[in-house]
């Protein structure tokens, strides 16, 4: 299985960055977010801490991988495209995802011009990605291991021989482990177990 099973994020919100183009103040933000949930709450806390700003322009993308994507890009107001999108280029430029980038304005009395707000929103998005700790995660799959209590030197060798990550586990005359599988392991994972008799193994992202 060669699907990459790796993705960048990052793990905390980004330092408040600033960025100035004729009497305009542009303030960068970067949360990590997994649910159009936190993106509204992040966004109603910013609203309420700039309530003065005019414009609160944002880009995200959700999702692990390219199969499971999605993404928004809100121009607020702003000229068609001079704000969401150049935000969301750059993260499409960091190759990072499960964030949310808010680029808070102050309008400084001169108009800038759809090439000016352009630049601006992208390097306010650029300054609050370089402001952040971007990090690599491997996706997941996650299985239900079942047997009886008989069988639990068989399950617990082939877990110290792979070194499998048991989550959770429960041990009684009938046993449970979750355990998680990197994406590009599990097929294997899958088979050993599902090969051995008296052994049930489900996947739980289904």
């Amino acid at each position: 299985m060669n699907e990459n099973d790796i993705y960048k994020t990052i793990t905390k919100p980004s330092q408040e960055v600033l960025f100035k183009d004729k009497n305009s103040k542009f303030f960068g933000y970067a949360f990590p977010v997994t649910t159009e949930k936190d993106i509204k709450t992040h966004l109603e806390t910013l609203k309420k801490q700039h309530h003065q700003a005019r414009h609160w322009c944002y880009a995200y993308q959700l999702g692990k991988s390219e199969k499971e994507f999605s993404f928004r890009a809100n121009d607020d107001g702003e000229p068609n495209n001079s704000a969401g999108m150049p935000i969301y280029g750059q993260i499409q430029s960091f190759e990072v995802t499960n964030i949310l980038i808010v680029v808070v304005r102050y309008f400084g009395g001169v108009k800038l011009g759809v090439s000016g707000l352009i630049n601006a929103y992208r390097t306010g998005a650029q300054m609050a990605l370089e402001a952040s700790k971007i990090t690599s995660k491997t996706i997941n799959i996650e299985y239900s291991v079942t047997f009886d209590y008989k069988n639990m030197n068989k399950v617990m060798r082939i877990v110290k021989e792979k070194n499998l990550n048991v989550i959770n586990q429960t041990l009684e005359l009938r046993c449970e482990l979750i355990i998680s599988v990197r994406l590009k392991e599990a097929h294997i994972i899958f088979e050993i177990f599902d090969r051995l008799y008296e052994i049930d193994i489900k996947n739980l992202n289904d």
